[in-house]
């Protein structure tokens, strides 16, 4: 396998939320970008009594565009896609960034972990998975706005086949399962998960699973990334 190059071993995962229909605009700017290609996940956002401008509509379709690449990569597409799809806008769309551990599938990926040390990098906003029996989002959407949340992306999850099931950190997402993604700024994000906790005693078996992650850099979100 030839050497990477240091910036080619800190990849990092590139998510952009935007309304349906749009998915396929955004993989074709970050193409022109310099990523190879991305995932298109259908989901729904939500906006609670409490936040009226989170987003333009109560209840509509998105599509969650997942990308992989490195470092540079990444913010040259998160230039384009400011520049030709106006994510600064409101309304326009949310993107946000994870860093990436591992790799696999790929004899071409590596992951540097000297750029993963903890506390390397001020978090300023992470982002809260949630993952429930279906007919559950909206009660966490709901405990999760109460403690401070701006507001939701609720995505179906399916298992891999009819008799099979797909397994996320050791736990089983069946089909009529829901995940809710809520991007909560870093002071905020105990007191929102925590309250989702406990509005769905998270804590008895089969109740669901709960897990944070930090967020590089947004755009949409709280202002530019």
């Amino acid at each position: 396998m030839a050497e990477c190059c240091p910036d080619e071993l800190d990849w990092r995962l590139l998510s952009v939320i935007v309304d349906c229909g749009r998915g396929s605009r955004v993989l074709k700017n970050a193409r022109q970008a310099g990523i190879s290609g991305g995932t298109i996940v259908l989901g729904r956002g939500t906006r609670g009594l409490r936040n009226p401008d989170w987003l333009e509509d109560c209840d509509v379709r998105k599509e969650i565009v997942l990308m992989i690449s490195n470092r540079d990569t990444i913010r040259a597409a998160l230039d384009r896609l400011r520049q030709k799809m106006g994510l600064e806008r409101p309304h326009h769309g949310i993107a946000f960034v994870l860093s990436v551990r591992d790799v696999l599938g790929s004899a071409h990926c590596r992951v540097d972990r000297t750029h993963l040390r903890e506390g390397s990098e001020a978090t300023m906003v992470q982002a809260i998975f949630v993952i429930v029996d279906k007919g559950l989002a909206e009660s966490a959407v709901e405990a999760a706005e109460a403690a401070g949340a701006r507001g939701a992306t609720i995505l179906n999850a399916r298992g891999a086949g009819v008799h099979e099931t797909s397994r996320l950190f050791s736990m089983e997402i069946e089909p009529e399962r829901e995940i809710v993604l809520v991007l909560s700024d870093a002071a905020s994000c105990p007191a929102i998960a925590q309250a989702v906790r406990d509005a769905l005693r998270m804590d008895e078996p089969g109740r669901g699973f709960l897990f944070v992650v930090d967020v590089r850099e947004t755009v949409g979100l709280f202002g530019p990334g």
